[in-house]
C-alpha cells in the first residue's frame, strides 16, 4: 500500500516559529512528516506540502489546485490534512473523483501541542485508508464520515453524522 499524503494547511500544521515580532501561528511543515517519523511505518507514502493556508483563506482556485492533485496522482489512496473550517466544503469539491480513496482529517490544536488530536486523527485515517471503497471520506473525532453525510456541530466544533 501506499499512501499520498497532501498538506494544504489548517491548525494541524500550525507552529509557533518566530520568538519576536511574528504571528501567533503560522503554518510550516507538514505535520504529517513528524508524526510519520515516530511511527516507523509499514506502507510506503509520498508527502506532498501543496499549501499552506488557513481553510478560512482558501479559495475555490486552491480547492481546483487540490481536485487536480488527487486526480492527477496514480496513487490511489490520498490523505489531505486540512483545516477544519472548511474541510467539508473541499471534500464535496473532491467527491467528483470516483477512482480513489481520498480521507480529509486535520485537528483541533496543533500537532506541535501536547495535547493535540493530530496524531489520533491522522491514524484514524490512515486505519481506514486500508478498508474503505474507493470516496472521499472525513476522519475525525474518532469516526470516518462520507463527506456527503457529514456536518460540523456549531456548539461542540465536532463532526457528526448528518440527520437524514
Amino acid at each position: 500500500m501506499k499512501i499520498l499524503f497532501i498538506q494544504t494547511g489548517g491548525t494541524i500544521d500550525k507552529d509557533y516559529p518566530r520568538l519576536t515580532k511574528g504571528y501567533p501561528f503560522e503554518i510550516t511543515e507538514p505535520a504529517v512528516q513528524r508524526i510519520l517519523e515516530n511511527i516507523n511505518p509499514s506502507f510506503d507514502f509520498e508527502i506532498l506540502p501543496l499549501l499552506q493556508k488557513d481553510s478560512l483563506d482558501l479559495t475555490e482556485d486552491d480547492r481546483e489546485e487540490i481536485y487536480n492533485a488527487c486526480l492527477n496522482t496514480e496513487i490511489n489512496k490520498i490523505i489531505i490534512t486540512h483545516g477544519t473550517d472548511t474541510m467539508i466544503d473541499t471534500a464535496k469539491k473532491l467527491a467528483e473523483i470516483k477512482d480513489k480513496v481520498i480521507i480529509l482529517t486535520g485537528a483541533m490544536r496543533p500537532e506541535r501541542f501536547s495535547n493535540s488530536d493530530a496524531g489520533f486523527n491522522l491514524g484514524v485515517a490512515i486505519g481506514a485508508a486500508n478498508v474503505l471503497e474507493r470516496g472521499v471520506y472525513i476522519a475525525m473525532n474518532g469516526q470516518i464520515f462520507d463527506c456527503q453525510k457529514v456536518v460540523r456541530d456549531s456548539e461542540t466544533g465536532r463532526f457528526v453524522k448528518k440527520d437524514e
